[in-house]
């Protein structure tokens, strides 16, 4: 396709910053049961860096003091409410390990609207079902925001489709193939390796725009919820690496799944809503068809420029 290897020459002129798509920064701590009521814990490094006490400083129930790297909290335990001060500041969420004497291990995720998280003092979490889904269901709208890959798909679909009927019918094909893929990578029955994944997800962008640029009408024009389908299930693996990051409570997994694809839902709603708006505001402009060609560059070029990095990972 002309309008494709265009875009693959123009990816070579932009700057590496636009490598970076879309990651969460996750901050990680391990606390370890040593003896009754002690805890060696340690902050482990993420992307080669760890949070320092200035970024993310940790509030521990009433009754336990740190001393160092370890934590004693006496005859009740790790008991009472855990919190992190300027969570979605310089993390946008903490993955928190807590491996007990008994061998048990549970895993909490702390974000901005649920910067705490109440402990009791064993392996048993009883953290109300409605804390879980708050918490997952922002983690999948700010996903969705964040993943400029993943918007960039969206406004080629809309740029492919228009604001039209087909365009509901290809939506849901989206939505329902990386609904598919999220839950069946995060239960562990689909697993791929991430550079793959990274890869088809940056070109699947540049063939929507390549496609939306294309004066006569092709199969992609005719069929887009096949094609929404068809990548869908990539983006969904996408997804699911990024939950992954971020982990899954055990005992209340099929909640915490649920709630996240919602939130990448709403995220993706939102995402749409504003592009109508947009629309609806400019459609009077005479000369508003301009911007057409020039913002679906764009788009294909950004997203060429990350394949050519996505590809290079593979066999790096």
């Amino acid at each position: 396709m002309k309008s494709v290897r265009l875009l693959l020459l123009a990816a070579l002129m932009l700057l590496p910053g636009l490598a970076i798509a879309h990651e969460m920064s996750m901050a990680e701590m391990e606390l370890r049961e040593m003896a009754r009521g002690e805890f060696l814990w340690q902050w482990s490094a993420t992307n080669d860096k760890r949070p320092s006490m200035e970024e993310m400083t940790p509030r521990w129930p009433p009754g336990c003091i740190a001393e160092g790297g370890v934590l004693r909290c006496g005859e009740q335990g790790l008991k009472g409410t855990l919190s992190f001060d300027a969570i979605g500041k310089s993390y946008s969420a903490v993955l928190l390990k807590v491996y007990w004497l008994d061998g048990q291990r549970r895993v909490y995720t702390l974000s901005g609207n649920e910067p705490r998280v109440q402990l009791f003092g064993s392996a048993d979490d009883n953290r109300a079902m409605g804390e879980i889904a708050a918490t997952y269901t922002v983690l999948g709208i700010e996903h969705i925001l964040g993943g400029i890959d993943h918007l960039l798909f969206v406004f080629g679909l809309l740029f492919l489709v228009g604001f039209q009927r087909k365009l509901v019918w290809t939506i849901t094909a989206f939505t329902i193939a990386h609904s598919l893929t999220l839950a069946s990578a995060s239960l562990g029955w689909l697993m791929l390796r991430s550079p793959p994944v990274e890869a088809t997800i940056a070109l699947s962008i540049v063939l929507v725009a390549g496609e939306a640029l294309e004066k006569r009408t092709t199969l992609a024009k005719q069929w887009p919820a096949a094609l929404a389908f068809v990548f869908g299930l990539v983006h969904g693996l996408g997804f699911a690496g990024a939950l992954q990051e971020v982990g899954l409570p055990e005992n209340h997994l099929p909640v915490a799944l649920l709630t996240f694809n919602v939130g990448v839902e709403i995220g993706q709603l939102m995402t749409v809503a504003v592009a109508w708006g947009v629309w609806w505001v400019f459609k009077r402009v005479p000369a508003a068809h301009l911007a057409r060609m020039p913002l679906l560059y764009g788009i294909g070029s950004i997203a060429a420029y990350w394949s050519w990095l996505r590809v290079a990972a593979i066999f790096g």
